[in-house]
C-alpha cells in the first residue's frame, strides 16, 4: 500500500462483478445481514511500485484483516484497474493463489469506459481478530504472445482494492495504488562515422535493457539497415552472418534479428551483441542509418509487436581509395560518380534505410515510428517495421 492509499469505508460507490457499493454503510443486502453480523473488515494491498508494459506479471500481496469481533464466512476481495484510454484489447493479467502453487485467473471485465473490474472467484473465511494475506501478479501483457499490440499504451495503472462479505453489499474498505510502467530500451554504442563502400566491416555494440521488474518472454532486438549490406553477430567468439529479413512495404530495408528470435531477459536485466556491418561495392554514397528496435511478442508479419525503438546512427559510407597507377577504361567506368550523399539521409534513395523516432513519453511504451526512404504510412493500421507506431496512453 503506497502513499497515495486511501481507505474509504462504507462510503464507496463502484460496480464490479454483480457488487452493488451503497452510499451509506447502512444499506446492506439481506445476505449479508443474515451472514454472522457484521465483520469489520480492512485491506492492505501492497501493490508493485513498477511492471512492465508487454512483459510478465509481477508479483505483489493483499492483506485482509477482520478487526471486529464478527466472525465472516465469506470475505470477498474486488479489484478495478485503471490504464487510461490508450490501452488496447487484452491489456491485463491479474492472478491469485490463496492455497497450493497453482496461479488462476481473476476475470476482468469492463466496468466503465477504461476501467476493469473483477473479484476474486472465491470466498474465503475471516474469523474475528484475524488476516490472511493472498498472493497475486499484476501484468499489462498488450496483447497476447507473439500478437502483441501494435497500437496503445500507458505509464501507469492505478489499482484499487476492495473488501467486502455476504453475496452483496457495501465495501468495507478500499485502498488505491499507483503502478508505474516502463517497457524495454534499446541502444547502440561505439557506431563508427564512416564506413567504405566494399571496404572493411564496421564494429559497434546493440544493447537491450530491460529497466523493470517484469521479466520478458518473446523478445526480438531488431538493427535495421539497407539493402547494401551484410551483418554478422559475434557468439562465442565466433562471427556468424544473419539472414535479412524484409518486408513486402519496403524491400529496400533490411532488418536483422541480433539476439535471436523470441529470446528471453530477466527482471532488470540487460542483452548485448557486438555487430559488424559490412557495405557492399555499389552501396550508394553518402549518409546512412543504422537503428535499433526491440519488438515483444512479433507475431507472422516481420516487426509487428510491442516496439520500443532506440536512437538510430548515422554512417557515412565513402568510396573506397582509387587504386595506384593510371586506371584502365574498365577501371574508369567502375569509378564513375555515384549518387551524391543527401547530408540528411531522410528521403533520397541514396540515403539507405532512414529512422525516423517520434517519442511522447519517456517510457518503453512511448510512440515509435521507423520509416524507410521516405515511405508514408497509410493510415492508424498500417504495419511492418516501415510503419511501427506506439501511442501511449494517457490516464
Amino acid at each position: 500500500m503506497n502513499t497515495t492509499a486511501r481507505t474509504l469505508r462504507s462510503a464507496f460507490i463502484a460496480s464490479a462483478a454483480g457488487l452493488v457499493l451503497t452510499v451509506t454503510g447502512a444499506a446492506l443486502a439481506p445476505a449479508a445481514l443474515a451472514d454472522t453480523g457484521m465483520p469489520e473488515l480492512t485491506v492492505a494491498t501492497d501493490a508493485p511500485a513498477m511492471i512492465g508494459g508487454g512483459g510478465l506479471p509481477v508479483a505483489f500481496t493483499t492483506t485482509a484483516s477482520n478487526t471486529g469481533s464478527k466472525d465472516t464466512s465469506s470475505a470477498r476481495l474486488i479489484y478495478r484497474i485503471d490504464g487510461g484510454p490508450g490501452l488496447p484489447q487484452n491489456p491485463l493479467s491479474l492472478e491469485y493463489r490463496l492455497d497450493g502453487t497453482t496461479w488462476k485467473a481473476v476475470p476482468l471485465e469492463v466496468v466503465e469506459g477504461s476501467v476493469y473490474g473483477g473479484e476474486l472467484p472465491e470466498q474465503f473465511p475471516l474469523a474475528a481478530g484475524k488476516s490472511r494475506t493472498v498472493e497475486l501478479r499484476l501484468g499489462l501483457p498488450m496483447g497476447t504472445p507473439h500478437n502483441g499490440s501494435t497500437n496503445g499504451g500507458t505509464d501507469h495503472l492505478k489499482l484499487t482494492t476492495m473488501i467486502s462479505y455476504g453475496a452483496a453489499g457495501a465495501a468495507n474498505d478500499t485502498d488505491v495504488d499507483d503502478v508505474a510502467v516502463k517497457g524495454l530500451s534499446t541502444h547502440l554504442s561505439g557506431v563508427p562515422a564512416t564506413a567504405t563502400a566494399g571496404g572493411p566491416a564496421v564494429t559497434f555494440e546493440a544493447t537491450v535493457d530491460n529497466p523493470t521488474p517484469s521479466a520478458y518472454e518473446n523478445v526480438t532486438d531488431v538493427l535495421f539497415t539497407n539493402r547494401y549490406t551484410t551483418v554478422q553477430v559475434r557468439r562465442s567468439g565466433i562471427w556468424t552472418t544473419l539472414k535479412p529479413i524484409t518486408s513486402n512495404a519496403e524491400p529496400d530495408v533490411y532488418g536483422y534479428y541480433v539476439i535471436g528470435k523470441d529470446a528471453s531477459l530477466a527482471a532488470h536485466g540487460s542483452a548485448s551483441v557486438e555487430i559488424r556491418v559490412t557495405y557492399r561495392k555499389d552501396a550508394p554514397l553518402g549518409k546512412t542509418e543504422v537503428s535499433p528496435c526491440a519488438i515483444v511478442n512479433e507475431g507472422s508479419t516481420p516487426f509487428r509487436g510491442i516496439t520500443s525503438c532506440g536512437d538510430g546512427a548515422t554512417i557515412t559510407v565513402e568510396k573506397a581509395a582509387a587504386a595506384s597507377g593510371a586506371p584502365s577504361p574498365s577501371a574508369s567506368a567502375t569509378a564513375s560518380p555515384s549518387p551524391a550523399a543527401t547530408g540528411t539521409g531522410t528521403g533520397a534513395a541514396s540515403s539507405g534505410m532512414t529512422a525516423q523516432l517520434a517519442e511522447t513519453g519517456g517510457s518503453g511504451l512511448s510512440a515509435t515510428a521507423v520509416g524507410a526512404a521516405g515511405l508514408v504510412a497509410a493510415g492508424a493500421g498500417a504495419v511492418g517495421f516501415t510503419a511501427v507506431r506506439r501511442r501511449r496512453g494517457r490516464a
